[in-house]
């Protein structure tokens, strides 16, 4: 099946770039070009492509206003082509927390301008499995965090929440986010996403949660009340401390395919806190987290996988319930109300 798709932006050297990467795939067709958001939305529903790469930088309608137009009316799997600034990366991250699926960098070149490796094309390939809904009624409500939540209740010897996310995973993160307490157990992350867009990823999170999260550092001694997410590509993120714990970034081969590695990061806290422990799998492509959430609950750990109506994809949840590693399944809006209650 050809996977069609449409490129909008407002240059017509990268429009040109963008269509040059993706048209020696032979599953791949650049069905139309767009180089602002009215034409874009034209093409949207003429073409009914199955992919859209989105510049979200550009002048007229804001990227941003029309990519929650599209995840509100024509929801349809979006990638972000960005730029590397701070501005570009912090209107990214944004992005993914509006719907968007993924995000490719402007300056990803291997060799010459028209050629990246198959870089854009294998996300072309991931966002065309995704099956985008209407956003779900606790996505649309992005509002000022809740703060009246108390850590207390029947959790008092949690000493760690870990949290694995993939595709969807920042606009499921939010939503999670908002319900934790100010002074919640620290709290890991491993996001997949691009380690150039993971301090605007942390930075946009921050804004909405109570507890402060941050992006994590080697030998960080994690404190109640702070978040920590991975900060990407090369290393993977565990907990590690006997009395003060505190966060581990270790190099290493890929674990189920990514790294820093779900996986890595559930096992890690299953072996060293075992019971006093929360987990956490959302949204994602695959399996990363399945096996972890499973030695996690099977350390005594309390285990929470994301259902199938809220998720963006899918995928690793669906895993880890197959193996009989989620205590409770819940939507997302419902998730931080098992973790504290």
């Amino acid at each position: 099946m050809t996977i069609r798709v449409l490129i909008i932006d407002d240059s017509a050297t990268m429009r040109a770039v963008l269509a040059a990467r993706l048209s020696g795939h032979p599953d791949i067709q650049v069905v139309g070009l767009a180089n602002n958001a009215n034409e874009g939305r034209t093409a949207i529903k003429e073409l009914q492509p199955d992919v859209v790469t989105l510049d979200i930088e550009m002048p007229g309608m804001n990227g941003l206003d029309f990519l929650d137009k599209i995840m509100t009316l024509r929801p349809t799997p979006v990638i972000i082509v960005s730029g590397l600034t701070q501005a570009g990366s912090d209107v990214t991250a944004r992005a993914l927390a509006l719907g968007a699926v993924d995000c490719y960098c402007k300056t990803d070149f291997s060799g010459n301008a028209m050629q990246d490796g198959g870089k854009l094309a294998g996300l072309v390939r991931q966002a065309a499995q995704v099956k985008i809904r209407r956003r779900a009624p606790e996505l649309q409500q992005m509002s000022a965090p809740v703060r009246a939540i108390s850590a207390g209740g029947g959790r008092v010897n949690t000493q760690v929440i870990a949290i694995g996310s993939s595709t969807g995973g920042v606009e499921a993160l939010q939503v999670l986010l908002r319900g934790f307490p100010e002074d919640c157990p620290p709290a890991m992350i491993v996001q997949h996403v691009d380690s150039r867009f993971a301090p605007a990823i942390a930075r946009t999170l921050d804004s909405v949660s109570p507890a402060k999260v941050m992006l994590a550092e080697p030998d960080m001694p994690m404190k109640r009340g702070h978040v920590y997410l991975a900060p990407g590509d090369d290393r993977h993120m565990l907990v590690a401390g006997t009395n003060t714990l505190h966060v581990k970034l270790r190099p290493g081969d890929p674990i189920s395919g990514h790294r820093p590695s779900v996986d890595a990061l559930f096992f890690s806290v299953a072996q060293r806190i075992g019971r006093n422990a929360i987990g956490i799998l959302l949204t994602g492509m695959g399996a990363d987290g399945a096996k972890g959430l499973l030695a996690m609950h099977q350390a005594g750990a309390h285990t929470i996988a994301q259902d199938e109506a809220s998720c963006t994809v899918f995928g690793m949840p669906r895993v880890a319930i197959s193996l009989g590693a989620a205590g409770v399944v819940a939507p997302i809006g419902r998730i931080a109300q098992h973790a504290f209650s």
